[in-house]
C-alpha cells in the first residue's frame, strides 16, 4: 500500500510516498498565487518504478486541489503526460 503524506508551506510544498516505511517517491509543489500551484518535479525511487507511486502522488494532489478550490498548473513532464492520459483528473488544471 502506498501511503502519501503533504507537507506545504507558503511558498512551496510536497507530496511524499512511503511503502513499508520507505519513501518510494516524491512530488514538489510551488505556490503561484493563492489559487494556483505548479507541480515541478516527480521522483520515483528506482525500486518502485512501475508501481504507480507517481500517480497516486499526483491523485493526492489533485484531491487537495479539488478539496481546496484550487488550480494545478503541470510544469513537470510525469504531470502533464498523466493529466493528458487521465480526462478525470484534468477539471483542476
Amino acid at each position: 500500500m502506498i501511503d502519501v503524506k503533504q507537507n506545504n508551506d507558503e511558498k512551496h510544498g510536497s507530496f511524499e510516498a512511503i511503502i513499508d516505511g520507505n519513501r518510494a517517491g516524491l512530488m514538489t509543489y510551488t505556490w503561484a498565487g493563492e489559487d494556483r500551484f505548479i507541480i515541478d518535479h516527480t521522483e520515483v525511487e528506482e525500486a518502485y518504478n512501475g508501481k504507480g507511486v507517481g500517480k497516486e502522488m499526483l491523485i493526492k494532489a489533485v484531491e487537495f486541489a479539488r478539496e481546496n478550490g484550487k488550480k494545478i498548473i503541470p510544469l513537470c513532464p510525469f504531470a502533464k503526460a498523466t493529466f493528458q492520459k487521465n480526462e478525470d483528473l484534468r477539471d483542476v488544471l
